[in-house]
């Protein structure tokens, strides 16, 4: 299934949020989204996923999920979601909960998440017993155990620290190797955008429109730190925001 966005504007009242999105969001890829601060990028997640409605303009499903999906798009969000009181497998069981699934199939989809994640050893710790890169390889597992069609994932490392960060993008780098998934995937951080997207989107100041869509042709697994290609993009990316970047902190620290 692939998404296409449509002359997608938001607003807020007067306040113009985004303006004239038009982006094609293929199978089998992930597409990063940056941008400064305040620029939108949380608001067009969430239109995609049909949080909200768009003001203008439309999102398009071309295709229909896969026929074993059970929720055709799903978000990964920043803070994990986890329930403290559920262990890592029952806070991946409550999202196959309700959906006419068997017991058995249910045991397979979770035993089969928890070996993709690297959590087969800690299925019945509690999310208070867990790392913060724990914490979000569970929000993951509980992601895929739904068979998503487009993952929607909103900074989820931006709360880990550097070499935590470093390990969940080789992990996430892993998973898609293994079997490819479809992300949009919004981030403030242009390491974590040049590592993963196959294409990196770049919005404007509010209200955010699409600057310039970077195709990045090096293979995921091939994308090392320090990787020369890599760190010429990352600069490309810098050059474009720099200036608004700069200009949007200003905002924020006078607001």
């Amino acid at each position: 299934m692939n998404l296409q966005l449509k002359k997608i504007g938001h607003r807020y009242g007067a306040t113009d949020v985004l303006q004239d999105i038009d982006l094609d969001i293929p199978a089998g890829k992930i597409v990063c989204i940056v941008g400064p601060s305040g620029c939108g990028k949380s608001t067009l997640l969430r239109l995609i996923g049909g949080l909200e409605r768009p003001s203008t303009g439309q999102v398009v499903q071309i295709g229909d999920p896969p026929g074993d999906s059970l929720n055709p798009l799903t978000y990964v969000f920043q803070d994990f979601a986890l329930l403290p009181w559920r262990s890592v497998e029952g806070n991946i069981r409550l999202v196959l909960e309700d959906h006419g699934i068997t017991n058995r199939e249910t045991e397979v989809i979770i035993s089969d998440v928890l070996t993709r994640t690297k959590l087969t050893d800690f299925r019945q710790a509690l999310p208070k017993q867990l790392s913060g890169g724990m914490k979000q390889r569970v929000a993951i597992a509980r992601a895929l155990a739904v068979k998503p069609a487009v993952m929607l994932m909103d900074e989820p490392l931006s709360a880990l620290d550097s070499q935590t960060r470093e390990l969940l993008m080789d992990d996430l780098v892993n998973l898609w190797t293994r079997e490819a998934f479809t992300a949009v995937y919004v981030t403030h951080n242009l390491n974590e955008a040049v590592r993963l997207g196959h294409a990196v989107v770049v919005l404007s100041r509010r209200p955010g429109c699409i600057r310039e869509v970077v195709d990045i042709d090096i293979p995921l697994a091939e994308r090392t730190l320090g990787h020369p290609d890599l760190e010429r993009q990352q600069q490309h990316l810098w050059n474009l925001m720099r200036d608004e970047a700069m200009a949007a902190d200003q905002e924020l620290v006078n607001a």
